[in-house]
């Protein structure tokens, strides 16, 4: 089953993944900016020390094992197919783990405004 994981900040100045829905899925991939999209190749086993999102973006991934870690403890693990959507530009950011030994594959693209 894949997976759709919103990482948003809150006015605490933390990191967030509240739960979405299909439906509010739906609402959301229908706001795609008109800006260049990355294709990324990482090594694995990696970490990523804290860091925020560069722009609102979805991260598709499409090899690997990627796992992501909030400040509150909070831990996902993405695989094949998964969406994250990164819109923690500020705040306490996160952590992102490639795990195993296979290169993750992603491909980023930006976000408009929701």
């Amino acid at each position: 089953m894949i997976q759709t994981v919103p990482i948003c900040p809150s006015a605490d100045g933390e990191s967030h993944i509240p739960e979405v829905t299909s439906d509010q899925f739906s609402e959301i991939v229908n706001h795609i900016e008109e800006r260049p999209t990355r294709a990324n190749r990482n090594p694995s086993p990696s970490v990523d020390d804290t860091h925020n999102a560069s722009r609102a973006q979805y991260i598709v991934l499409l090899a690997g094992i990627s796992e992501v870690e909030l400040i509150d403890g909070t831990m996902k693990c993405l695989y094949p197919g998964d969406v994250l959507i990164a819109q923690d530009s500020i705040g306490h950011g996160h952590i992102t783990r490639g795990i195993g030994e296979e290169f993750r594959v992603s491909l980023t693209v930006p976000m408009g405004k929701v």
